[in-house]
């Protein structure tokens, strides 16, 4: 019968130890910002493989941009698809650890077969503009995904404007 009480004791005094989050001295600021078990905060602020890492894919999907975007029916690069790649091809040239495999895809109009070629002439159309800024051939593979991997699902312009696209998915870099 000593047993329960004892044990409630114990079960108490492990629950009010959980109560303060500052109980071994951290700061609030470490408390808002945790960092995982095992790994160092770098002085300069940069956590390795986060968004703003810049040698990180994080970095590269979200600041630089890991697609290009192009109007009904066309593989033809628009200005901003350039500048997309522009940016794409200086991020390559300097993380030269990783390759890309540039996706192209079509939205959901047309026929399967159709937008196959469709989807395989945007991520060529992207791929001979990163050749041309430098890019590596042994670096670059293309793939069609067609209509058949769509960001949106829905039967208009906006759904549609959003999966005619070329995405640059990366492959390798550092594994530490």
């Amino acid at each position: 019968m000593k047993l329960l009480p004892m044990s409630l004791l114990v079960a108490a005094v492990a629950l009010s130890a959980c109560t303060n989050p500052n109980r071994f001295g951290a700061n609030d600021d470490a408390l808002a910002n945790p960092v995982p078990s095992g790994t160092l905060q770098p002085s300069n602020g940069i956590v390795p493989g986060s968004a703003n890492d810049p040698t990180s894919t994080a970095y590269f999907n979200q600041t630089v941009g890991d697609r290009v975007l192009f109007e009904v029916d066309q593989s033809t690069l628009t200005a901003a698809g350039r500048a997309t790649l522009d940016g794409q091809a200086g991020w390559l040239a300097t993380n030269t650890d990783y390759q890309a495999v540039i996706e192209g895809h079509a939205d959901e109009q047309g026929t399967r077969e159709y937008n196959l070629a469709l989807g395989a002439r945007r991520a060529n159309a992207a791929r001979e503009y990163l050749l041309s800024k430098g890019v590596p051939a042994a670096r670059l593979r293309v793939v069609s995904y067609g209509k058949e991997r769509p960001i949106e699902i829905c039967s208009n312009e906006a759904c549609y404007a959003k999966n005619r696209r070329a995405v640059t998915v990366l492959a390798g870099g550092q594994t530490s």
